[in-house]
């Protein structure tokens, strides 16, 4: 299991990464990550023309998109697209941010989860 993580370099530019998650196996319960104490959970609708121009997540927060499709762009123009079941690691709270534009023109719905 992955994620991508989106942050800012000391320059302010935003970078995508991809993290592998360590999966301990548990068993019947199967195999389960480290725990991330988290500060809030939001869930969210978008209409189907979202388009946010460059911008900065309001806190350090994991997205999981639930349905839809998304293009994200970073301040150095690098596009990566997104669908329901990916995961997203918001990190890039400072710098010049990232840009957030749906691929389909449909309404999108996912959680946030505030670390």
């Amino acid at each position: 299991m992955h994620y991508t993580r989106i942050y800012s370099d000391n320059s302010g530019d935003s970078h995508f990464e991809t993290i592998n998650l360590n999966l301990t196996e548990e068993g019947p319960l199967g195999a389960l990550s480290e725990v991330f104490k988290a500060k809030a959970v939001q869930f969210r609708e978008n209409s189907a023309d979202y388009y946010w121009d460059f911008h900065n997540p309001p806190a350090k927060q994991f997205i999981i998109l639930l349905d839809g499709e998304i293009e994200i762009t970073t301040s150095l123009g690098e596009k990566r697209q997104f669908s329901g079941g990916d995961i997203l690691l918001l990190e890039d709270l400072e710098g010049r941010g990232h840009r957030t534009e749906h691929i389909k023109k449909e309404i999108r719905k996912s959680v946030f989860i505030q670390l």
